[in-house]
């Protein structure tokens, strides 16, 4: 739809006006040898998300099923790579999984592109100011509240909002349809917050929105300092 591609326009637009790919500059680090430079550690995810995520996406026309459980991914990929890069990788993304599956046109891709992407990567966005805002810098509210169950609120309501705007679930009725939207939400729910609770613990490099500096602070008082 036009304004399907008007919607992905202006993300677009607005993502690179904050020119994301400064996020990918590499950096200096000292070391007993001297400076050295090395690459961005946001390029890994943006690399594994170009892989694997367009398959992802493809999986419901590459199989035939009787449900076809639609991923998304969106949030997390937000909480990698922060969003103004996440929403021209997430536009890649769709563009990769057309070309992957005969079977999905390009106004099918444009429809991922828009719901699958960038509706709950900007849902994401403002979810998490309003959670950081509210609750502060917990690393219990970013895993829990952010990853976990601010992605299920973020997915189901961009899954919601693409029924309104004609997009149903095929071999469902309509009445169930948001029944299995809230379903599929939880899946990425329980996904996205494992895999940050993990990269949060091994790899918090990886995540663009996390900061130790921010999230691992000591407590100001008398005894913190």
């Amino acid at each position: 739809m036009p304004w399907e591609a008007a919607i992905d326009a202006l993300a677009l637009a607005m993502a690179l006006w904050l020119r994301p790919w400064r996020l990918l500059t590499p950096r200096t680090v000292r070391s007993p040898l001297g400076p050295q430079r090395l690459a961005s550690p946001l390029l890994t995810p943006l690399l594994a998300t170009l892989v694997l995520l367009p398959w992802l996406w493809a999986l419901p026309t590459l199989m035939a099923m009787p449900l076809q459980l639609q991923w998304s991914g969106a949030c997390l990929v937000v909480l990698m790579l922060g969003w103004p890069l996440a929403v021209p990788v997430l536009i890649a993304v769709g563009v990769i999984a057309c070309l992957l599956s005969p079977a999905m046109g390009w106004g099918d891709a444009l429809g991922a592109i828009t719901w699958q992407g960038v509706v709950p990567a900007t849902l994401a966005l403002g979810l998490g100011a309003l959670v950081r805002h509210y609750t502060g810098t917990r690393p219990f509210v970013y895993v829990l509240g952010r990853a976990f169950l601010g992605t299920v609120a973020c997915l189901f309501v961009a899954g919601a909002l693409s029924q309104w705007a004609g997009h149903l679930l095929p071999s469902v009725e309509q009445g169930l349809s948001l029944v299995a939207r809230w379903l599929m939400a939880w899946g990425d729910g329980f996904v996205t917050g494992m895999l940050a609770a993990i990269f949060v613990a091994f790899k918090p490099e990886w995540l663009a929105t996390w900061s130790d500096r921010l999230y691992l602070h000591p407590p100001e008082g008398p005894d913190g300092g």
